[in-house]
């Protein structure tokens, strides 16, 4: 393993020139750094983005393209939807909790209506209709799903509604919105320089960050900051050494990134002293599907059910991977199988099928009898639309019978597919934290006070999220704290 660079900060007294110079340094093009350099450029801010890989993009632009957005948007509306912020604020503790970060959290789900017409205005087409049904993504252009809303015990804390607001596109939309995010930063007037990685925080002689040293094409950089840096550099799901320090639960899983997201963001200003925060909290994906499993059930390696397999599809992955033994299977009847339409299957087929549940069991390995209990005490209670024990909701109740099947989620979606699957883990992830900053984005040192002139938001900080995660919260906690760390570098006292 290649050891991490070192971040030592530089003395501005040391720098002999600087090769460019700007209002405000973004370092990093993914989703957060393009809100970030849109926000400064149209408060009238010069704006340089530094971005190490040959474009921007990032992991932003791999991604499904969702956005967690809510309190009444004209898609929830024409969707025959009311929504408000506090609903969504309700939902959102309890999703992203034990421990989300409620001035966040408030902020972002008060401000949720705008940021969505934030994005119709940087021309991120949206349709107003809705996917009806549990899955990881839809394979059509629809503008809305269900991201658990209407799942216990969630639906008990709040009112159900649909929240996951999609770009018209289908399956992975996060090219498209990458492509629309540049394209207004650009137009606003931020600079881009690619090719070029950041190393080191340049600091003043008052301790106020001045710039940033980097690396392009074999030389040695230096890039001048006159009001601020925002660091939107991404997680650290690529570093093996961070991830044994700070998140274990994703060491030997596969990684949800492009490659890049090493923490360097997150090293270089600890190096100054900035304070970090829920470096444990993880995302975590298994490539189960979910129209599959809330048809039949997910047991564990004793064949025993752990969860309501309606809920929010990463909840039931990290139950999964981390406290249940694995490996984890998805059983389901002949029946519920071809009950998922063709296009919603990815590919996946059954690894083994049987008449019967004991010989089922003998196939999985578990201890006899076991899936067979399983079985039985959801049938009993299937029977009468109940799930006293995991309260899956009744539209998915019926009971299972023979032939069975069992899914293996270690085998990927759909043949060969092993990469998505994290080595055969079956499961992938990120990281969700990262600095500690303000409600707008000012990275806080060990005392809580700011550390001058430097900002950071996107997977580079620690936003909304607790020790949980919904899809479409990255995307959009890092566009929105973006917006407001550009907007207030762009207005930061002049050096």
């Amino acid at each position: 393993m290649t050891p991490p660079r070192p971040v030592t900060p530089v003395r501005a007294a040391s720098v002999i020139r600087y090769d460019d110079e700007a209002d405000v340094l973004v370092v990093g093009f993914g989703c957060a750094g393009a809100a970030a350099a849109f926000e400064a450029a149209s408060a009238g801010a010069e704006v340089l983005v530094l971005e190490r890989a040959g474009g921007p993009g990032g992991s932003s632009a791999l991604s499904g393209g969702e956005l967690y957005l809510g309190g009444g948007t004209p898609v929830q509306a024409a969707c025959g939807f009311e929504d408000t912020a506090e609903d969504m604020f309700a939902y959102l503790s309890a999703a992203l909790g034990p421990h989300a970060d409620e001035e966040k959290l408030r902020a972002y789900c008060e401000g949720s209506t705008e940021h969505f017409q934030w994005f119709v205005d940087r021309g991120v087409p949206f349709r107003h209709t809705l996917w009806d049904a549990p899955t990881w993504m839809p394979p059509t252009d629809d503008g809305l799903m269900w991201l658990g809303e209407n799942a216990w015990p969630y639906d008990t804390l709040a009112r159900p509604v649909p929240r996951g607001h999609r770009p018209a596109v289908g399956h992975f939309g996060g090219g498209l919105l990458m492509e629309k995010l540049v394209a207004a930063a650009r137009a606003a007037g931020a600079a881009t320089r690619a090719d070029t990685l950041a190393t080191a925080l340049i600091t003043g002689d008052d301790g106020r960050i001045v710039g940033v040293t980097a690396r392009g094409y074999g030389q040695d950089l230096a890039f001048r900051a006159r009001r601020g840096v925002v660091l939107t550099t991404g997680g650290f799901v690529d570093n093996e050494e961070m991830l044994a320090d700070h998140a274990p639960a994703l060491l030997g899983l596969g990684k949800v990134s492009d490659g890049l997201d090493d923490g360097s963001g997150i090293r270089m200003a600890c190096a100054v002293g900035a304070a970090t925060r829920r470096m444990a909290s993880v995302e975590i994906a298994m490539t189960a599907l979910p129209a599959m499993a809330v048809r039949g059930m997910l047991v564990d390696a004793h064949g025993r059910r752990f969860i309501n397999e309606d809920v929010y599809p990463g909840l039931f992955s990290a139950a999964a991977v981390r406290n249940q033994p694995g490996p984890c299977w998805v059983i389901v009847d002949q029946e519920g199988y071809e009950a998922v339409p063709e296009a919603e299957r990815w590919g996946v087929v059954p690894r083994f099928a049987e008449e019967s549940l004991a010989g089922l069991e003998r196939e999985l390995g578990m201890p006899p009898g076991a899936l067979e209990s399983t079985v039985g005490t959801y049938n009993t209670h299937a029977e009468r639309g109940q799930d006293p024990y995991f309260h899956k909701n009744a539209a998915w109740l019926r009971p299972l019978r023979p032939p069975f099947a069992a899914l293996d989620p270690r085998l990927g979606f759909g043949p060969g597919d092993r990469e998505s699957a994290g080595a055969g883990t079956g499961a992938a992830g990120f990281t969700l934290g990262g600095l500690r900053t303000t409600v707008d984005g000012a990275v806080l040192d060990v005392s809580g006070t700011p550390v001058p002139g430097l900002y950071a938001a996107g997977r580079a900080a620690s936003g909304i999220h607790g020790e949980g995660y919904v899809s479409g919260t990255s995307l959009g906690d890092g566009t929105f704290f973006g917006r407001r760390a550009g907007r207030v570098a762009a207005r930061a006292t002049v050096s």
